[in-house]
């Protein structure tokens, strides 16, 4: 007869993870009402995707916006509905290319004129695709770095020295990426403007703090949102096939997507969840929260600091390391032919 003292141990029943909470609804504010009254916030790429998420947190708190891209159509669009938030104050549009530096200059003064001198600006413009580093051209690697790392320095240098000659205080929040400390395989270009632009963050505190100038960085995340290019999500469908989930949500529109105040994708947790810690993509509205503490009065002495809003996902490591897959393979492309 078989000792029953012998018998493995029960294993305890898998009880289903929760992960992070959900944020509050849409609609709600991360600081007091008014907190940007009278204020001017500029934001680069603010017309699509998360650069309008960002701004619309702003115009919550009472800020007069000005939204900037390359767009007409889109930024028409995005200033109407950021206009109707709650709260939000004046909003303007300017179609801008961030690598003109006359044209940066002719945005600031027509900002200047329309509203007042920006009070805050979001470099959130950037550019982006995935390649092997073998095949990008002279001229791919040049438009994400001009744009990325070039424009947003470009628009930096004017914020500063409008302030630094009126000796004001300002604000300025850089959209930043995490491999910019890990680097970036497949992203090789925007990887490299991404940690100069962390550089930036880091350099500027120290020679513009004594001048009341704060600059500090904002990393999103996995944010789906519905102005992501369709390489990007393509990337994404490639990562996280179709788990069962609806047609919206395995198109990534859980976290948020749509109009400004629209509810939260409902449904069971899909392939992109399942590969965050948090156990569930961030809702933008999370990242404009964010970025409005960067900027607001309650962060007076915080400067030169990058803040990473992913839940924990860039710090992930595998007790075992899984097979490495050369990007070449994970973008689908062939053998590499000069």
């Amino acid at each position: 007869m078989e000792n029953p003292s012998r018998q493995p141990p029960r294993q305890p029943r898998q009880q289903p993870l929760p992960g992070l909470p959900a944020p509050p609804p849409p609609g709600a504010a991360a600081l007091p009402p008014g907190t940007y009254a009278g204020q001017v916030v500029l934001v680069t790429g603010g017309g699509t995707g998360l650069g309008k998420a960002i701004a619309a947190e702003f115009a919550r708190l009472g800020a007069d916006l000005v939204i900037a891209g390359r767009r007409a159509g889109k930024l028409k669009a995005a200033q109407e509905e950021l206009a109707a938030v709650p709260g939000a104050g004046r909003v303007t549009a300017a179609v801008c290319d961030i690598r003109d530096p006359e044209r940066i200059a002719e945005v600031f003064d027509a900002a200047e004129a329309a509203l007042g001198p920006p009070d805050v600006l979001v470099n959130n413009a950037a550019a982006n695709f995935p390649s092997p580093a073998e095949d990008l051209s002279p001229g791919a690697w040049r438009a994400v770095v001009d744009i990325t790392l070039t424009g947003t320095w470009f628009m930096t240098r004017e914020f500063g020295r409008r302030h630094l000659a009126a000796s004001t205080p300002g604000s300025i929040v850089n959209i930043g990426a995490s491999y910019a400390w890990t680097g970036g395989p497949g992203f090789a270009h925007s990887a490299a403007a991404k940690a100069g632009v962390k550089n930036l963050v880091e350099t500027l505190a120290v020679e513009w703090g004594p001048y009341g100038i704060r600059i500090n960085g904002l990393v999103p995340g996995l944010f789906p949102h519905a102005d992501m290019t369709e390489d990007i999500r393509a990337g994404l469908d490639r990562a996280a096939p179709d788990t069962g989930a609806s047609a919206q949500e395995a198109r990534g529109v859980r976290g948020g997507r749509g109009a400004l105040d629209a509810p939260d994708a409902q449904g069971a947790q899909d392939a992109r969840d399942a590969r965050q810690p948090a156990l569930r993509v961030g809702a933008p509205r999370e990242l404009g929260w964010a970025a409005t503490f960067l900027a607001s009065p309650y962060a007076r002495y915080i400067t030169g600091h990058t803040l990473v809003v992913d839940g924990a996902n860039w710090q992930r490591r595998s007790l075992v390391n899984p097979e490495v897959v050369p990007v070449r393979s994970q973008l689908g492309r062939g053998p590499f032919i000069p």
